[in-house]
């Protein structure tokens, strides 16, 4: 495996990105790992060397590189109450998705520049508040990112003017959008009212319903993970990859 950590210069200033891919048979696909909101971490890391295993370039984006190198949270982030977890919401707060699609395109131009990385389709997949912005991609860049993934994403239909589901039609490759029984921020209303709108747009692409799991379900280090899910996630999300960039 190789590995490294270099930073891809994108509008706003230097995003530090975290790349693997195998070290034989290249060149790869490239594939764009967005961070939920906890931030980026060897949790993280290690997802992406696992899916860089099976055959691709991944890049795993600090996507809070604006607000400075600090933006890597202590364990607590998520408790309420902790210092790292106001930190933390302090700069999650300020994320919309146009200037994260101003990102991905500086990734997919980043990896086009790297001999290690195929030329052609380019997959993106997010967790949590990144959900949004993977589906966005897929409308923002349709001759580029030809399958996107959704893991328990935030609010993928709300009242936001650049809110994905108003870009569905826009999408020419294949979405896919696994949701928790257990999630305040994918109410279940919201995904059966994104199922009639896929059906509407003609998206292609799956919405998946996983039982009786919580949030986060596909983070090893997270309380709440579930390990038949999270192999579920990957054998979903794999297979897609393989369909749409080989």
């Amino acid at each position: 495996m190789i590995e490294e950590t270099c930073d891809v210069a994108t509008r706003d200033g230097a995003m530090e990105t975290f790349i693997c891919h195998p070290e034989r048979g290249g060149p790869h696909p490239p594939v764009l790992l967005l961070m939920d909101a906890p931030g980026i971490r060897e949790e993280l890391r290690d997802m992406a060397r696992r899916l860089a295993t099976v055959g691709y370039y991944v890049l795993l984006p600090n996507l809070y590189y604006r607000a400075g190198r600090d933006t890597v949270f202590g364990s607590d982030v998520l408790e309420p109450g902790s210092a790292e977890r106001d930190r933390m919401r302090a700069v999650r707060t300020k994320m919309t998705i146009p200037p994260v699609m101003d990102d991905i395109a500086a990734m997919i131009a980043f990896a086009d520049g790297d001999r290690a990385a195929k030329r052609g389709p380019v997959g993106a997949h997010g967790y949590c508040m990144s959900g949004p912005y993977a589906l966005a991609a897929a409308a923002r860049y349709p001759d580029r990112i030809a399958a996107a993934a959704s893991f328990y994403g935030t609010w993928l239909v709300s009242d936001a003017e650049d809110s994905p589901h108003l870009s569905l039609g826009k999408v020419k490759g294949e979405l896919y959008v696994a949701c928790a029984e257990h999630d305040e921020l994918a109410p279940l209303p919201m995904v059966e009212e994104l199922r009639g709108l896929f059906r509407r747009a003609g998206t292609a692409g799956e919405i998946e319903f996983y039982p009786g799991v919580h949030h986060g379900f596909a983070f090893p280090e997270r309380w709440c993970y579930d390990k038949p899910a999270a192999e579920r996630h990957w054998e979903r999300l794999i297979a897609l990859y393989r369909r749409r960039l080989g």
